[in-house]
């Protein structure tokens, strides 16, 4: 057989771990694992190198209006073509209600966006801001049985938030029809409680950002969400855990035996409060929510990838340019609480993560998985996407483990104009980038146009289908309430 591409000499990392074995591509999709394939119509050479399951990130903004009505600053594009560089071939970025909004519409025009523009392949999250009748019994449905099978609530933003009851009401929806809610926990009257109190003493500057956004409101607003979640027996992810002690509540639950997932992002092993705490407002660049945290809380986090507890390891790429067009709506006048929230990271997400098997920290399975396969697993891709395997997607990307780069923002492909790594030194970088068997990124270039994305269509995200064998086992109960399907 002749094969469209093949990747030869190289170590590639399969179910099986890391093998000495060529890997045969046609259609699009992956024909052969064997050692010693004859080359095909096309054919690289990838000795010395490692291939890997291209990248999945499962949590970023990408051409999303702000609860605060600021644009990101990539667009479709721009995103993906950063993304691609580092290695990612998927992106399941979040078409955002805001209140008043019809979801049909949002994700019409979000999925029209996506089409004309992305390079890799692509799915949607929603965010639901105004679950509605409508929106929960009718559009909701349909949109699950289009592929969007995971929805994203917030705890806090005045804009965007949902009160206890309304979050209920989704979870109930979204188990119902087989979706897996992910939740941004904060308590949103702690914060705005705390903020009020800072603004009134005059204290206005970036650093104040991570004091309003106490540890203690993520905390309490993670048991708060995990108790709705145990209460309807229905599975719930925790999106960009930062503080160490939400980190504690979600291991106490799962001991449990509540069906709770989470994910931790690079701001949270990588930045501290103190980048924060730098003068005038260039600490914006280090502003996201939830905050990076002390020292404690960043080795909580990477405790918890490690262990299992934090099952993702996402960008939560926010794009926002540092002028009045993003962070700095009255430039230097900007209080931390004027400012858009977001870091970017989609391009580093992986090589930072990589440097850590460089050093030996992290072992080449526990970066694939948190980077790529379990988030295929959680998010209904799994196998088509995050597995190097007969019958996957020829999503691969080669990595030289001994490449070595001083970050910058002037090497990066996004459009936001700074990196909050700037001056970090990695080890690894993904060298030959190829989505569905074609080629993405070589040679430092980009070999894609915009519309070489696809969308995908997600099946029922893994928590829900294990939660559903276990209802039907008899192992696990619903309430009285439940209304069986």
């Amino acid at each position: 057989m002749e094969y469209d591409l093949t990747i030869r000499r190289g170590e590639v990392y399969t179910q099986e771990g890391l093998l000495r074995v060529d890997i045969g591509i046609s259609d699009g999709r992956i024909a052969c694992l064997a050692p010693d394939l004859p080359a095909g119509s096309r054919d690289i050479d990838a000795s010395g190198l490692y291939a890997l399951p291209g990248g999945i990130d499962s949590h970023c903004h990408i051409e999303q209006l702000s609860g605060m009505g600021v644009m990101c600053a990539d667009d479709f594009y721009t995103a993906t073509r950063s993304a691609a560089f580092g290695g990612t071939t998927t992106v399941i970025p979040f078409a955002a209600q805001h209140r008043g909004n019809d979801l049909l519409e949002v994700v019409a025009d979000y999925s029209h966006r996506a089409r004309e523009k992305a390079v890799i392949d692509y799915g949607f999250h929603l965010i639901v801001t105004d679950p509605t009748e409508i929106a929960l019994n009718s559009h909701l449905p349909r949109l699950v049985s289009e592929g969007i099978t995971s929805f994203k609530v917030f705890m806090t933003y005045d804009a965007m938030k949902l009160d206890d009851h309304q979050i209920l009401d989704v979870l109930f929806a979204a188990d119902k029809h087989g979706a897996l809610v992910m939740v941004h926990a904060e308590n949103n009257d702690v914060i705005r409680w705390v903020a009020r109190k800072l603004l009134e003493a005059k204290r206005v500057h970036p650093k104040y950002h991570a004091i309003a956004h106490d540890p203690l409101a993520e905390a309490e607003a993670t048991n708060r969400a995990i108790i709705f979640s145990r209460l309807l027996n229905v599975p719930l992810l925790i999106v960009h855990v930062a503080g160490k002690e939400a980190v504690d509540v979600i291991r106490a639950a799962q001991s449990l035996g509540a069906s709770v997932y989470a994910e931790s992002c690079p701001q949270y092993l990588y930045l501290t409060a103190e980048d924060i705490d730098v003068p005038g407002v260039e600490g914006a660049k280090y502003c996201c929510s939830p905050p990076p945290r002390d020292a404690a809380s960043q080795k909580a986090v990477w405790e918890g990838l490690l262990d299992g507890t934090l099952q993702l390891f996402s960008s939560d790429h926010a794009p926002f340019r540092l002028d009045e067009s993003g962070k700095l709506p009255f430039g230097e006048n900007t209080t931390f609480k004027q400012m858009a929230n977001g870091v970017p990271g989609i391009e580093l997400r992986l090589p930072l993560l990589f440097s850590e098997v460089a050093s030996g920290r992290l072992t080449l399975e526990q970066f694939v998985r948190l980077t790529a396969t379990n988030h295929a697993i959680m998010y209904g891709l799994y196998p088509q996407k995050g597995v190097i395997a007969e019958g996957s997607d020829a999503d691969i990307a080669l990595w030289d483990p001994k490449a070595h780069r001083s970050v910058s923002w002037e090497m990066l492909h996004d459009n936001v104009g700074y990196t909050p790594y700037e001056g970090r030194q990695l080890q690894g970088w993904p060298v030959t980038v190829l989505c569905r068997g074609q080629t993405v990124i070589d040679g430092g270039e980009l070999h894609a146009v915009p519309g070489d994305g696809r969308f995908v269509k997600r099946g029922c995200p893994a928590p829900i289908t294990e939660q559903r064998r276990k209802l039907a086992a008899g192992s696990l109960s619903k309430p009285i309430f439940y209304t069986s399907r």
